[in-house]
């Protein structure tokens, strides 16, 4: 590897949204929920890393050096720390290409990503846009 550079496959899961309501927490059944999100987090964390391994797999064949990292958190937030924890010098992400209703309801990762980081970033649209 001429530049000993190094790529990370990140996948970041958010909280559901009741997670993210203060109020979720004044209940006392929200204990058994909040142990069922974990297990789920953990199911999931499993498949994604399986799925991530694969990839990783195939970059170490051609000789790239890469690593896996699955995160929860909000998804701009989470990025832009493990961009920051791992000295990233670029981060290249897929775009769904989402417009006008559903990206202000779903809101748009790269575009807060943009909008808040300090290095170059490759935005790749998805083929099933």
């Amino acid at each position: 590897m001429q530049f000993k550079s190094k790529v990370f496959f990140l996948q970041v899961v958010e909280p559901p949204l009741q997670f993210v309501n203060p109020s979720f927490y004044e209940t006392t059944i929200q204990t058994d929920i909040i142990h069922e999100y974990l297990e789920d987090f953990k199911r999931k964390k499993e498949d994604i890393s399986a799925y991530l391994t694969g990839i990783q797999e195939g970059f170490q064949k051609k000789g790239i050096d890469a690593g896996i990292i699955v995160e929860q958190g909000g998804a701009v937030e989470t990025i832009i720390s493990v961009a920051q924890r791992e000295n990233a010098d670029l981060i290249a992400i897929a775009s769904h290409g989402r417009s006008g209703l559903s990206r202000v309801f779903y809101g748009s990762v790269a575009a807060g990503i943009m909008h808040k980081i300090d290095r170059p970033m490759l935005i790749i649209r998805t083929r099933n846009s």
